[in-house]
């Protein structure tokens, strides 16, 4: 097991009627505040009014930046910039799910960036402070409630890339599950398989790890397991969705990749989809990941893919090492599409082989990319035909 830093500093309010902390919380941070949120969903269901109506109790100057984009785009962290600066804003308050909550953080960091902020994505500037973060979540999926990481694309350079700065990491999110009562059954279901691929990507290694992190990630992922197709069928079920809300959370605190060393694999391959055919960032890890499973399966990994199914899918044990990890796959697809009702090829979302040469460079950063198993740009190619 190797050496690691664990540090969160995120505060959360988890449960129903937690927005009267709202105003007192934001006082300790300053009086001007950019409230940013997406398409105007929190305006329907009546939330934008009671953001509001808290805001209004605690005498702040409130600013706002909506539209906010699905796989959001960097024109909008520098237009939300462009605010914090003229504005002098003390505070950010993003109420949605992770595509404002991620705009959202790398807007508190351009605004201490007198550049195009698709400058801090290339690396070219390094993130040492950001301003002050609080996150009203209203969608389980991306975990950025709970973590220092975001995502970003640019749609110019077909590019979507994902980095991680403590500075980014919320001082306050408020989870309350009865805010996801509205969520449609596919955001649920895209919501929920990306939950399950945020602890995929931790959980098959073939490191010596914590035998603890490893029943954690099983309990996560059989928590995913159980209450996604309660929460599909049943909107309103409040345990199926404060179970998903605070396993999303968890999946990708850095809590269960505590001394890992591998890099991520599905995420960067469905990076490319999203950045070339702007599809949903769930469902295209829906699509990829028990084809990665298939791919990366051997007799040198089997025996994670035999721990899996049986302490996930609860596959008897004295089968076959191999009959075990194929069955396990078979379940995984069983609970992505049968279950969740999602896409289970890239044709049936209408995309074709013609860039996936391209996309498996960039994947791999014309590289390699050192996940579960080694894969290099062929590698990837192999897995998109497979989704074809």
């Amino acid at each position: 097991m190797n050496n690691f830093v664990y540090d969160i500093q995120t505060k959360v309010y988890f449960g129903k009627d937690q927005l009267g902390n709202l105003a007192p919380e934001l006082k300790k941070y300053g009086k001007k505040v950019l409230l940013t949120y997406g398409g105007g969903s929190i305006k329907k269901n009546g939330l934008y009014q009671r953001i509001l109506d808290e805001l209004n109790k605690g005498d702040f100057e409130v600013f706002e930046l909506s539209g906010i984009d699905p796989n959001p785009r960097v024109s909008s962290v520098n237009q939300g910039a462009q605010i914090c600066k003229k504005e002098n804003i003390d505070v950010l308050l993003a109420v949605g799910g992770g595509s404002v909550i991620d705009c959202t953080k790398y807007i508190g960091a351009a605004a201490y960036y007198d550049g195009d902020a698709w400058d801090i994505m290339l690396k070219k500037v390094d993130v040492k402070k950001a301003l002050p973060l609080f996150t009203v979540l209203t969608l389980s999926a991306t975990g950025t409630e709970m973590n220092a990481a975001g995502v970003i694309s640019n749609p110019e350079t077909n590019d979507k890339i994902g980095l991680i700065f403590p500075p980014l990491r919320p001082k306050v999110s408020f989870l309350d599950p009865t805010l996801t009562y509205s969520v449609s059954k596919y955001q649920t279901a895209c919501g929920s398989a990306d939950i399950l691929n945020h602890i995929f990507e931790v959980y098959f290694n073939m490191d010596d790890d914590l035998y603890m992190l490893d029943t954690v990630m099983e309990g996560l992922m059989k928590t995913v397991i159980k209450y996604a197709p309660i929460a599909y069928h049943d909107g309103n079920n409040y345990e199926a969705r404060a179970n998903l809300m605070w396993a999303s959370s968890w999946a990708i605190n850095g809590f269960v990749a505590a001394g890992k060393t591998h890099e991520w694999t599905c995420h960067p391959i469905e990076h490319e989809l999203s950045a070339y055919y702007d599809i949903t960032h769930g469902l295209g890890l829906a699509i990829l990941a028990p084809k990665w499973l298939e791919y990366s399966l051997s007799d040198k990994t089997v025996s994670k893919y035999k721990q899996f199914g049986v302490n996930v899918f609860n596959i008897d044990e004295s089968l076959d090492d191999m009959e075990i990890a194929k069955l396990a796959i078979e379940k995984t697809k069983k609970f992505l599409y049968e279950d969740l009702h999602l896409d289970s090829t890239l044709s049936d979302i209408n995309i074709d082989d013609e860039k996936f040469e391209i996309m498996a460079k960039k994947a791999c950063n014309n590289d390699k990319i050192n996940g579960f198993v080694t894969l290099y740009p062929k590698d990837v190619v192999n897995i998109l035909n497979m989704c074809k």
